[in-house]
């Protein structure tokens, strides 16, 4: 049966305009962005099978690779799973843009996160901040394979300059899911603040980005 057949009240995307994106399963959500099945499915059962395949609503949604994987998936169903995504990731910078200032590592945690967590390589990013914590630019700056991203203070001290920060706060992903600090993350952590300091750049924090909440070295200590 086509969902169009189904009781009105019970339509994804009736269901959430009349009760809510909190009313809707994963699925269902991911329904309403399909708008329609394919090869005899309907949307849902379409999104029931790609999260049961991935294993996870993240994974799904992190993966462009896997997604082409996936049965009943094609260029356009892809692209509006990576654009809804991306679009999330935009509002959460927005808001953190909009913050008076960044203070603690909750502040900028669930950004980072969105934007790092899922990513199956090292990423090392920049959030660069005024002279009163706010938010200047987000930016990514080295990258590297599953174990690691090799990282150049004299890069990062010219994209601060670039962007005229004050202070900056560091983060970088660990796609094991561990976000436990390593003795190179500590010495790069060192390194950097000393490289930073002499052009009068703040280091605030270096973020790690594990599966769970993110680790701050500022918060353990270890800057």
């Amino acid at each position: 049966m086509s969902i169009r057949e189904w009781p009105e009240q019970e339509r994804p995307r009736e269901k959430l305009l009349s009760r809510g994106t909190e009313a809707l399963s994963d699925a269902e959500l991911i329904a309403v962005l399909l708008g329609s099945g394919t090869r005899g499915k309907d949307a849902i059962t379409l999104g029931r099978e790609w999260l049961a395949a991935a294993g996870s609503l993240r994974t799904l949604l992190s993966d462009p690779q896997q997604m082409q994987q996936l049965p009943g998936i094609g260029p356009t169903k892809r692209a509006r799973l990576i654009a809804a995504l991306e679009l999330a990731r935009r509002a959460l910078g927005e808001q953190l843009s909009a913050r008076p200032g960044l203070n603690n590592p909750r502040d900028s945690g669930d950004y980072l996160r969105a934007r790092l967590q899922h990513l199956p390589y090292e990423v090392f990013a920049c959030l660069f901040l005024d002279n009163r914590h706010r938010v200047l630019a987000f930016e990514e700056l080295f990258r590297g394979t599953v174990d690691g991203a090799n990282v150049h203070p004299r890069e990062v001290v010219r994209a601060c300059l670039r962007h005229n920060a004050c202070a900056v706060i560091l983060a970088h992903n660990h796609p094991s899911g561990v976000a436990e600090p390593s003795a190179a993350d500590r010495t790069i952590t060192r390194e950097l603040s000393d490289a930073l300091q002499l052009v009068g750049v703040r280091v605030l924090d270096h973020l790690i980005i594990g599966a769970d909440e993110p680790v701050s070295m500022a918060a353990r200590g270890l800057l």
